[in-house]
């Protein structure tokens, strides 16, 4: 089979997978921290039911608000899909005229970034505005920090490919326990907390005026609109932890396309990303946001990780 319809299939099944994933996933860090708190929870299954629920609902618009705020779920929703085709979950085949280059996913996650954005202002409420600016403020800050953590990941790889870099990490297992890639996965993991929206820097779990970022954006959208802003932010979720999960154990990843492979690698990043997802659960727990205006510092040490990480590659032989 040529490379071009192994990469087709793997990004088909990589869709099809994460699209299952990503609820389930919400579903279960919900669940885990309901149980450790002592709450009963709704199940591992309440966010693939919400998600039905507003699916069937027709959305509720303000009054002179433009397209962008049917446009603006819509490509978020594209923009998530975009980085399950991309990113190297289930097989590191790549696309040949595609390329999942660092610099390539980092623009298809700005997209959804500005369009989340461009939601909460379209609205016109003090909240959505307020949401946005924030959000604006922490991506601008976040940016960076990705780009050069996975830079200084993709040295020893001597390309800026993730794929490959994936492949690097799998084929010398002792690039993985160095120090230039301890420094980058936690400044890594920092900024996709930013990204994603999760505890230290924002709470998911509430709709205090003072405290949020994510869900202040979200409060005028409804129905099918507020379906498509979900499920985008929670595939963004899941795709960067499946990453994540790659870049630390990429044991399981397909390197060769096989039907045996491709399930052993579905298995593989459905196990990978569920317990991270509990680990992260289980994190938050024992985290609290952290203040608004202490958000750059926390980033900025993060950003500051990644520079040590990128200069040390250098260094350390």
């Amino acid at each position: 089979m040529n490379a071009a319809l192994s990469a087709i299939i793997i990004a088909f099944v990589q869709v099809v997978l994460f699209v299952f994933l990503a609820p389930l996933l919400m579903g279960v860090i919900r669940q885990v921290r309901a149980t450790i708190e002592g709450r009963a929870g709704a199940g591992i299954w309440q966010p693939w039911r919400d998600v039905r629920k507003l699916l069937a609902k027709n959305p509720v618009r303000a009054e002179g608000s433009s397209w962008m705020l049917r446009a603006g779920p819509v490509a978020l929703m594209v923009s998530s899909l975009l980085l399950c085709v991309l990113l190297p979950l289930v097989g590191t085949i790549p696309f040949p005229s595609i390329p999942s280059d660092l610099f390539v996913i980092v623009s298809v996650m700005l997209i959804g970034v500005v369009a989340l954005a461009l939601v909460g202002l379209d609205g016109g409420t003090a909240f959505g505005g307020m949401g946005s600016s924030r959000h604006m403020t922490v991506a601008a800050l976040v940016e960076p920090t990705l780009l050069l953590a996975v830079y200084a990941l993709s040295i020893p790889a001597q390309t800026s490919t993730i794929s490959a870099i994936v492949e690097t990490r799998l084929f010398s297992p002792a690039v993985i326990i160095s120090p230039v890639s301890v420094l980058a996965l936690v400044a890594l993991s920092i900024a996709i907390m930013a990204e994603t929206a999760r505890l230290p820097i924002d709470n998911p779990g509430t709709h205090l005026e003072l405290t949020m970022l994510h869900e202040a954006m979200t409060l005028e959208a409804s129905g099918r609109d507020l379906a498509w802003l979900e499920v985008g932010s929670w595939l963004k979720l899941a795709a960067l932890l499946g990453l994540v999960s790659n870049l630390v154990v990429p044991w399981g990843v397909v390197t060769e396309f096989s039907a045996l492979g491709l399930a052993l690698g579905v298995v593989s990043i459905t196990v990978k990303v569920l317990v991270l997802g509990v680990l992260l659960s289980v994190g938050e727990i024992f985290l609290a946001k952290v203040r608004l205006f202490q958000v750059p510092e926390l980033l900025a040490g993060s950003f500051a990780l990644a520079f040590l990480a990128v200069t040390a590659s250098y260094l350390v032989v």
